[in-house]
């Protein structure tokens, strides 16, 4: 019998010690950058952001913007830094022409700690800088993408990176890649169906079938012309692709499971289109 997954749970032993680990290591750094995957713009931010990280000055970077789109990434941008005072740069890890822009900023932003250290007689050092954000937002590739190479682990599923690690990425700035973290709680079952959506939290947490429906159910809102053409059905749920790409199991029965875990991939990769699913806050 198939387990109702409607609801997402996670149940993640590592994130409570992550999350008070990550508050210690705070302490060390000048500025954080937090990084949020620009298809969700709220709902990769963990929330209660300012209870994390504190006061700490903050960049925050729209991370996988080539799989936006575009013509609301700008709004957003907006958005985010009145919302929260912090300057906001879209970039991607497969473009480097703002590595600079990324760089001049973190360090605009430290630079306050480091002038208030050489005022008590201490040496400059380099700026340190925390790397923080859900898992899976793409935060190793981001700390890649500024050394131009491969010093940390990355993958597919989320929360790969799992031990904290000091990168120096110039002579003046250090990076400390963290763990992603997650909520302890699910309170916004919305919110946790948008992270599986970016595969954010643990394939077990989710049904395959009911997110797949529940991504296209948003799609179709926001977006139903570019999913119907994909898709070439104007029925958008994943019985109705797998009949129309005529994905079958014995019986002539839609195969719902393949289906589903191809609409997802399809919408990962951007071969759907280009989309935003979070609403502005009222």
């Amino acid at each position: 019998m198939k387990k109702d997954k409607l609801h997402i749970h996670w149940y993640p032993g590592h994130i409570a010690k992550a999350e008070k680990k990550l508050k210690e290591q705070l302490s060390l750094v000048d500025a954080v950058i937090e990084v949020l995957d620009a298809r969700l713009p709220l709902s990769s931010s963990y929330g209660d952001t300012t209870g994390l990280l504190g006061q700490k000055p903050r960049l925050i970077l729209l991370n996988k913007s080539d799989l936006t789109d575009k013509n609301e990434l700008g709004k957003w941008i907006s958005y985010l830094e009145q919302k929260y005072t912090f300057p906001v740069i879209a970039t991607d890890a497969k473009t480097s022409k703002d590595i600079k822009l990324i760089i001049t900023t973190v360090t605009s932003l430290a630079s306050p700690a480091i002038e208030a250290l050489m005022k008590k007689g201490l040496l400059k050092r380099p700026a340190r800088v925390m790397v923080a954000g859900m898992p899976n937002v793409g935060k190793s590739s981001i700390i890649n993408k500024l050394t131009k190479s491969s010093k940390t682990k990355t993958g597919a599923k989320a929360g790969v990176t799992r031990q904290q690690q000091w990168v120096r990425i110039n002579p003046d700035i250090e990076l400390l890649d963290t763990p992603g973290i997650i909520p302890m709680k699910q309170e916004d079952q919305v919110k946790a169906q948008k992270l599986a959506f970016v595969n954010a939290v643990s394939e077990n947490a989710y049904s395959n079938e009911i997110s797949a429906n529940q991504l296209l159910n948003i799609l179709a809102c926001k977006y139903p012309d570019e999913v119907k053409n994909f898709y070439k059905t104007d029925k958008l749920t994943v019985n109705d692709i797998a009949v129309s790409r005529n994905w079958l199991i014995s019986g002539g029965l839609p195969d719902i499971e393949r289906t589903s875990v191809y609409i997802l991939r399809d919408f990962r990769e951007g071969l759907i289109g280009k989309f935003i699913l979070d609403e502005f806050d009222n």
